[in-house]
């Protein structure tokens, strides 16, 4: 599992398969929640906000947290938070270590910036290979983006091996870029406390299921969140002050959220570790650590996109192919959904490797 995607994921949810499902089991959030489950002031002053981010959403995040608001810059989803951290820390010729199966963003942005980087392959259970990337920080290094738990893997990076990374990053003064969007306890499982150039990057959109409100933040030293948010200036300026105020409302009252989290993921991983247990000829299931998917390893010779444009055309349900991360022989799939839809998407996928079976 090494190397950046070789198919742009925004090809295939955007074009490719737009429109041709009706069950979306490809999307790495739990089921998306609704403007009923949320509430607004009709009173909200619909003006520019703050670049940094409103100061009542900022202080629920850093108490998160249990930092400073100063140390907390809100950004248009965790996906601009982690771009604007890669413009203020990298320059051309600095040294970059991501890992792989991950987001494309990650090796992308610092490539165009001109750095050098790395790609680490996951280890054979699919943690992100830590002790690894270790090894390969020195005098040129930056920083390290690692995401824990992976996506797409659903893995976490062992404790042991990240300590040794903090310990390698420290002795040459580079950064760790933490992606924590499935950290549910920011407070006591980010790996931001572990090291002091070390950066959190997190949203509302997977663990709570508004992706939609396009609503994330950065977490960290309180200069390097300074910079991002005078280059944030330079590109969306400010964030909506009307999804501003929904993020708040869901992370003021986020316990209801996190419960339907718990419920969906919990209900959810038991169907799809039986589905996977029936069809273990042809699947391989890894055990997700705290994520609302999990990495299927494909059994046989046809590549992942083909399998994955197969369960779309015959089934209407949408997964996630290996090569938009950089993989192959695998797929995500998410099972954080009603009980109904997941039985459903998991029941078609089923009667499709069943019938290819009986071709045998």
């Amino acid at each position: 599992m090494t190397g950046a995607a070789t198919y742009p994921m925004r090809r295939w949810v955007f074009e490719d398969a737009k429109g041709r499902h009706d069950i979306n089991l490809g999307d790495s959030n739990m089921a998306c929640g609704r403007v009923a489950d949320l509430t607004l002031p009709a009173d909200l002053v619909l003006d520019y906000g703050s670049d940094r981010g409103g100061a009542g959403l900022r202080s629920i995040v850093a108490a998160m947290y249990g930092r400073d608001p100063d140390e907390v810059g809100i950004t248009h989803g965790a996906q601009e938070a982690l771009y604007l951290l890669y413009r203020v820390l990298l320059r051309p010729g600095d040294h970059v270590v991501v890992f792989a199966p991950g987001w494309q963003q990650a090796h992308s942005v610092p490539a165009a910036l001109g750095c050098r980087v790395d790609v680490v392959a996951a280890t054979p259970d699919g943690r992100p290979d830590v002790a690894r990337a270790a090894t390969l920080v020195g005098p040129r290094t930056r920083a390290v983006i690692l995401n824990s738990p992976c996506n797409p893997t659903g893995r976490r990076a062992a404790d042991i091996d990240a300590a040794g990374l903090t310990a390698a990053l420290r002795a040459h003064g580079g950064h760790l870029v933490l992606d924590e969007e499935y950290v549910v306890d920011l407070g006591a499982d980010s790996l931001l406390g572990r090291y002091e150039r070390a950066v959190s990057v997190s949203s509302v959109s997977k663990v709570y299921g508004f992706p939609g409100l396009r609503t994330g933040w950065m977490c960290g030293p309180a200069d390097v969140v300074r910079a991002a948010m005078e280059h944030k200036h330079l590109t969306t300026i400010s964030n909506s002050v009307l999804t501003e105020r929904l993020a708040a409302d869901v992370l003021e009252r986020r316990e209801p959220h996190l419960e339907r989290y718990r419920r969906l993921t919990s209900r959810g991983g038991a169907l799809l570790r039986a589905w996977a247990a029936r069809h273990a000829d042809r699947v391989r299931l890894l055990e997700p650590e705290g994520t609302p998917f999990a990495w299927l390893e494909l059994a046989g010779q046809t590549p992942s996109l083909e399998f994955c444009r197969r369960v779309l055309a015959e089934t209407r349900v949408l997964l996630m192919p290996a090569e938009v991360f950089g993989a192959e022989r695998g797929l995500r799939i998410t099972f954080a959904r009603e009980e109904p839809v997941l039985r459903e998407g998991l029941e078609r996928i089923g009667a499709l490797l069943d019938g290819e079976r009986a071709a045998l």
